[in-house]
Parts: C-alpha cells; sequence; structure tokens
C-alpha cells in the first residue's frame, strides 16, 4: 500500500501510514527487520541509522540520528548516527538518540530514552535516561534464521546491489 498511496515511498522495507520515515537512503536494515512496520513510529535518518537483523520495533518507537547545531536550529550535525544491533527489542514509545550504539540482544523497555551507547549487548535497558537493569546470559540468547531471509522487500541474495546502487550506508 505504501507504493501505491504514496507514502514512505522511498523506504525498500514496509512501513505502516503512520509511521514517517526521513531520509529512507540512510537507513541500513539486516534480514527481517522493519522499523515502522508498526503505527505512530518516527525514524529519523538524517545521519546513518543500522539497524541488524531480527530486531524487533514496537509502535510510536523514535529513532533519531542528528541533532540540530545549538547556533543555528536550521542545520544539523549527522555524525555519528545511530547503530542498532541484531536480535534487540525496542519497546514501546522508546527514544534512541543520536550517537547510540546498541549491542546484539539488547531489549528496550517502553518508554526508555536512550541517550548513551550499550555496545555489548545482552542486556535490559529501561528509564529515561536508560539504564541498564538486567544482563541476559548469553548462552539463552537463541540466533535463529529464516529459511528465505529479506531485507525488507529485497532477497538477501540481491541486497548488496540494491545497497550499491540505491543506499548511502
Amino acid at each position: 500500500w505504501q507504493k501505491f498511496l504514496g507514502f514512505n515511498r522511498d523506504a525498500y522495507w514496509p512501513v505502516h501510514f503512520s509511521s514517517r520515515i526521513n531520509q529512507p537512503k540512510n537507513v541500513l536494515l539486516g534480514v527481517d527487520t522493519a522499523p515502522g512496520y508498526e503505527p505512530g513510529c518516527y525514524i529519523q535518518a538524517i545521519g546513518p541509522v543500522k539497524i541488524g537483523s531480527y530486531t524487533q520495533v514496537a509502535a510510536n518507537v523514535g529513532i533519531i540520528s542528528a541533532n540540530h547545531y545549538l547556533g543555528d536550529l536550521r542545520k544539523h550535525s549527522s555524525a555519528p548516527g545511530v547503530e542498532i544491533g541484531a536480535y534487540c527489542w525496542l519497546g514501546m514509545g522508546c527514544v534512541i538518540l543520536p550517537g547510540v550504539q546498541l549491542g546484539d540482544f539488547t531489549i528496550v523497555g517502553a518508554n526508555a530514552v536512550v541517550t548513551q551507547s550499550f555496545p555489548d549487548g545482552h542486556c535490559v535497558i529501561v528509564g529515561s535516561p536508560a539504564r541498564k537493569v538486567k544482563d541476559l546470559s548469553i548462552s539463552e540468547c537463541n540466533r535463529f534464521e529464516n529459511e528465505l531471509p529479506y531485507h525488507g522487500y529485497i532477497s538477501a541474495k540481491r541486497f548488496a546491489a540494491y545497497r550499491k546502487k540505491r543506499l548511502r550506508v
């Protein structure tokens, strides 16, 4: 529907009509990951946004990759963007701010505001600002794979060529 109706037309993955993807060419998604599939999400990808395979993004999640310059609010500072690992779960209403890196198997609680990185992953983070409340056992974290892997609408076999031709990340 998004291609037919024209909302989020440039996104290469399914996006709910009430979600907004800003600069989808700066978004690199792993297999079976679709931020904005749930309603009310906002992905601001002025800087690069990288999200690993099998990461689940709940409704009303915000991912912000760039801040305004304090001296001139018309301009943005885009480096270094946002990087979210594989097998993560972003709970409803959470916000991921610029420069944040989350390692694999990071669970972000509902309404958390993530202002700092948790690059080692395997943890649960909650609150505003987010803080670690639990470590996950690496041996209990299951790295499954789909039989037919797709990056949004594009098969994994064709994704490298698509990325080279159409994405900036």
